[in-house]
C-alpha cells in the first residue's frame, strides 16, 4: 500500500529557481489506462525551467508539478491496464508531476529499463529518447551515410542525438561552447564545433552542407541553419532558446529544396506518444542494452534540492543529464 499524501516540489509562482518549494500533495490516483509509479529518480529538463518561469503551461489534464520523466516501481494501476504488474520497475514519459514521490502516466508511455541500466540511468531516458527519436529518425528521416549537425551537443538531448545518429551510420557534427564540452562530444565520435571560435556554417560548407540539422536554439541560428544545409536537407526545430521569431529569406529553401519542420512532445496525443514508445522499445532499447548508446549523467541532486538542479541547468555548464533522487524511494 501507499500513503494518502506525498512530498512534492511545486512552483510557488513564476520566477527563478527559489520558487521551487517542497510541499505535501495527495498521492495521485491512476485513471483508466494509467499506472501509478513510486518515483525513484526524476529527470530535469529545459521544459521544467520554462514551466517554472511561467512560459510553458502544462496541459489542462496534467499535474501542475514539474517533471516530464521518471523511473521507479509500479504500485498501482487504473482500469484497463493489462501490460504491467505491480512491482515492475519502469521509466516513463510523464505529462508532468515527476518532481514528487509518486506520479501517474499513461500505461503505454512507460518502458522497462534497458538491460544493464539502473533506475538512475533509466530516469534520464524518456523525455530525451522520445524527443530525439521522433525528431531525428521519424520526422528528420536520418539514414546511414548522411551528415547530421546537432546544436547543443553536450546537453542531454545533444549527447543522445549524437549516439543515435552514430548508431544509424551518420557522420555527426555538434556545436558546443567550451573545450571541455567539445572533448565530451569528440569522445562520443562526433566532430565538435566550438561556436565561440568557429562558424558552423563554414564548417558545414566545407563538407558540402548538412543533410539534417537538429536545432534547439532558434533565433539567429535559423537563417544560419538554412545556409548550412545541403540541397534537399532538412531542418528540425525542437526549441527556441534564442526565440522563435526571425526575418527569414525563403529563397534558399526553394532553390535548395529544403524541408523545415519541428515538433514539441508534451502536447501530442496519448496515441502518438505510445507509437514513439513502441519504436523505442523495438529499435533504440536494444542499442542501449548492447552499449551502443549510453546515458551521460552530469549530476544528481536530492528532490529537496530541485532549485540547485535548476541553477545547474541554467548555468549551461552541465554535460549530459541532471537527475533528482527521491529519498527513500531509490536504491
Amino acid at each position: 500500500m501507499f500513503p494518502d499524501a506525498m512530498k512534492a516540489i511545486e512552483i510557488a509562482g513564476p520566477g527563478g529557481p527559489d520558487v521551487l518549494k517542497p510541499a505535501s500533495r495527495p498521492v495521485p490516483v491512476p485513471r483508466h489506462d494509467q499506472i501509478l509509479i513510486r518515483v525513484a529518480y526524476a529527470g530535469v529538463n529545459r521544459p521544467d525551467v520554462l514551466q517554472r518561469q511561467g512560459s510553458y503551461a502544462p496541459p489542462p489534464d496534467a499535474s501542475d508539478l514539474p517533471g516530464l520523466e521518471a523511473s521507479g516501481e509500479i504500485v498501482g494501476m487504473g482500469a484497463g491496464v493489462t501490460r504491467w504488474r505491480k512491482g515492475e520497475q519502469v521509466c516513463a514519459l510523464l505529462p508532468g508531476g515527476g518532481y514528487a514521490e509518486y506520479a501517474v502516466c499513461h500505461a503505454d508511455h512507460a518502458l522497462r529499463i534497458p538491460y544493464g541500466l539502473g533506475l538512475r540511468e533509466g530516469a534520464c531516458l524518456p523525455e530525451t529518447a522520445f524527443t530525439v527519436w521522433s525528431n531525428v529518425v521519424t520526422r528528420g528521416g536520418l539514414t546511414g551515410g548522411e551528415k547530421f549537425l546537432v546544436h547543443g551537443g553536450s546537453s542531454g538531448i545533444g549527447m543522445m542525438a549524437i549516439q543515435i545518429a552514430r548508431a544509424l551510420g551518420a557522420r555527426v557534427f555538434a556545436t558546443a561552447g567550451s573545450a571541455e564540452k567539445c572533448a565530451a562530444i569528440a569522445a562520443l565520435g562526433a566532430t565538435p564545433i566550438n561556436y565561440r571560435a568557429e562558424d558552423f556554417t563554414k564548417v558545414m560548407a566545407a563538407e558540402d552542407g548538412a543533410d539534417l540539422i537538429l536545432d534547439m536554439v532558434g533565433g539567429s541560428y535559423i537563417a544560419r541553419n538554412i545556409k548550412a544545409l545541403a540541397p534537399d536537407g532538412r531542418l528540425v526545430m525542437i526549441a527556441f532558446l534564442e526565440g522563435p521569431k526571425v526575418e527569414l529569406n525563403f529563397a534558399p529553401i526553394m532553390t535548395k529544396r529544403l524541408t523545415v519542420t519541428g515538433s514539441t512532445l508534451r502536447p501530442q496525443s496519448d496515441a502518438a506518444k505510445a507509437e514513439i514508445a513502441e519504436a523505442l522499445r523495438k529499435q533504440l532499447w536494444p542499442l542501449i542494452s548492447a552499449g551502443s548508446v549510453r546515458v551521460s549523467i552530469d549530476s544528481e541532486f536530492d528532490l529537496d534540492d530541485a532549485a540547485e538542479a535548476h541553477r545547474r541547468m541554467e548555468s549551461s555548464q552541465h554535460i549530459g543529464k541532471i537527475v533528482l533522487k527521491v529519498a527513500g524511494n531509490g536504491p
